[in-house]
């Protein structure tokens, strides 16, 4: 695969992003169905307790993760800027940084995941019966703390220089690993719900390894090779100012999951099961938005590096919309079969119950939530990470915080939380709505590049003139 088949800045722009993105949605289809699987295993081999407490992970986990991921992100836009813009010496100290800083990020991770699980999970007020199982999930899964982020590092790199085809190789390998492993660990060894996430850490290392080789091997500009792996703090600077944003926006919003997780759980582990399960299928739910939302920022990182500004137009208006009709069409089925999808998971009819609900007060607004993580991902692409970050953290976090915390106090239900979600994605969506018709975000790039280059030319005069 060489760079002009990866690249996003030539050829038909409806051609090229949905082939980049449908293997990206691929991909998602099969880690989703190996997460889905950890959960249906679980409720199935071991039960509705231990059902609940793998379902209250997503919150928690993306808490942990988010903000490493988060940074890797700002990776990602300038890799894919250098790539558009073929200045592969830039490109090449970017991809070696990124992997400098997974390494670090993922052994800070793994000790701080496995330290404050506990205190964590007694904070969600996680229910006593569900307590001791939660535990040996969470510290199982971050002992794998190193994969998971070396993983969507390097997935992180290969997204960025065109090529999505390679991951979702790997993917489907692990995918399938993961299924054997729960199957074995759970229905014929019977070890408990913290194999489960043994099986998760262990397929993630897999497809980690063989994206590092892929990296390794390459013929390519972004090939990785081990003697450079380091910081160049020119880059790492560059990641952090266009990644921060991203990390602080993915950690916050996260705690405010956190916050709504612990509202469903003070309603019993019935409901923590229920919700769960949709959190499971929700997975599947948002594959259009993923897929298509990494396919913008690549393709609007590539082609503003290039300079093709009436050819990021065209594309955004693409993704914007194959994202949004997915994303609703999938919202009505799930909202017409949704007794039976959660009925997947649990046998329970009070579980089942919760599911149904939750899952119908959300999945028709499915919609909104695509329009708002496309903006987000364009914003990303063209360096504007910081905008992305004040509006969701405003509407995701402190509105959704604050309607809760009113909200339930007045109508003490599980509907009257699962409304937080509808409610903040219309928000946010007429706020991104706003600013992405009235601001000019696809110049980004090159104001900071005059503002670089008028910091060079004051600083080279200040040195002249106290030379003189």
């Amino acid at each position: 695969m060489d760079t002009q088949s990866t690249a996003l800045i030539e050829g038909t722009i409806w051609k090229k992003i949905t082939l980049f993105a449908l293997p990206i949605l691929l991909g998602n289809v099969f880690q989703q169905f190996y997460n889905a699987f950890d959960s249906w295993a679980v409720g199935v081999f071991i039960g509705d307790d231990a059902l609940a407490a793998v379902s209250s992970s997503g919150s928690l986990i993306f808490m942990m993760i988010g903000f490493f991921n988060g940074v890797a992100m700002g990776a990602g836009v300038i890799i894919a800027r250098y790539f558009g813009a073929k200045d592969y010496e830039a490109m090449s100290r970017a991809v070696h940084t990124d992997v400098a800083f997974g390494i670090t990020a993922g052994v800070l991770l793994s000790v701080l995941g496995v330290a404050f699980t506990p205190t964590i999970l007694k904070w969600m007020d996680t229910p006593a019966n569900v307590l001791p199982q939660s535990i040996d999930y969470f510290r199982y899964y971050f002992y794998g703390g190193l994969f998971v982020v070396l993983y969507n590092i390097f997935v992180g790199i290969l997204i960025a220089v065109g090529d999505s085809r390679h991951p979702l190789y790997y993917l489907i390998f692990a995918s399938l690993v993961n299924v054997v492993l729960d199957t074995v660990f759970l229905g014929v060894f019977h070890l408990g719900v913290g194999s489960a996430a043994v099986a998760t850490a262990i397929s993630q290392g897999i497809s980690a390894l063989l994206c590092f080789l892929q990296l390794l091997r390459t013929k390519e500009p972004y090939k990785l090779e081990l003697r450079k792996i380091r910081y160049h703090w020119d880059s790492f600077r560059q990641i952090i100012r266009y990644g921060l944003p991203s990390g602080v926006q993915n950690s916050v919003i996260a705690l405010a999951n956190v916050v709504v997780q612990s509202n469903i759980n003070s309603f019993g582990s019935a409901a923590m099961a229920g919700c769960g399960s949709y959190s499971r299928l929700e997975g599947f739910a948002f594959l259009p938005i993923t897929c298509f939302t990494q396919a913008l920022s690549t393709f609007v990182g590539q082609n503003l590096g290039a300079k093709k500004y009436d050819r990021v137009k065209k594309g955004v208006r693409f993704g914007i919309g194959c994202s949004m009709i997915l994303a609703e069409l999938i919202g009505i089925v799930a909202w017409i079969f949704a007794p039976q999808l959660i009925g997947i998971f649990s046998n329970e009819t009070v579980s089942i119950d919760f599911g149904v609900q939750h899952m119908r007060t959300i999945c028709l607004f499915y919609c909104l939530l695509a329009f708002s993580h496309c903006i987000a991902a364009i914003l990303r692409g063209a360096g504007r990470a910081t905008v992305p970050m004040f509006v969701m953290l405003g509407c995701w976090c402190v509105l959704r915080v604050s309607y809760i915390t009113i909200a339930v106090r007045v109508v003490n239900e599980l509907v009257t939380v699962s409304r937080a979600y509808p409610i903040t994605w219309a928000a946010s969506s007429i706020i991104f709505l706003i600013y992405f018709l009235k601001a000019d975000w696809m110049h980004t790039f090159e104001r900071h590049a005059e503002q670089k280059t008028r910091s060079r030319l004051r600083n080279f005069r200040k040195q002249r003139i106290s030379r003189s």
